[in-house]
């Protein structure tokens, strides 16, 4: 069993950062996708960034929504997963849960990933 503890969010002006962190428990982390998703007030929980097993390449993935202002990264020593959040607006406030799972494809959806975080809130004000 995995557990993922996340950190780092909080209350940001619009146009602020953040970066969540992301422990797991897991050693051998670096052989799990790791992903971060949201979920908003009444919304269902939607795919944020991924990146694919260190052994399948760790290809990345975003969604089209925060491409180019969001950055996933692991590191592997501290069995960390990080979001650097940029240019932040007032729709990316949410609850944002870490997640990592043994497959390399599908990514994009939560039925691909086992294991999940308590989520941490982000609350980007305008």
């Amino acid at each position: 069993q995995v557990q993922l503890v996340e950190s780092g969010g909080g209350l940001v002006q619009a146009g602020g950062s953040l970066r969540l962190s992301c422990a797991a428990s897991e050693r051998t982390f670096s052989s799990y996708a790791v992903g971060w998703f949201r979920q908003g007030p009444g919304e269902e929980r939607e795919f944020v960034a991924a990146a694919a097993p260190n052994w399948s390449g760790g290809i990345t993935y975003y969604a089209d929504s925060v491409k180019g202002r969001f950055t996933i990264s692991r590191d592997n020593a501290k069995n960390t997963v990080y979001l650097q959040m940029n240019s932040l607006k007032p729709e990316d406030t949410a609850v944002y849960y870490c997640t990592a799972g043994v497959r390399n494809f599908g990514l994009g959806s939560t039925s691909s990933y086992d294991y999940w975080g308590q989520g941490t809130q982000v609350t980007v004000s305008s």
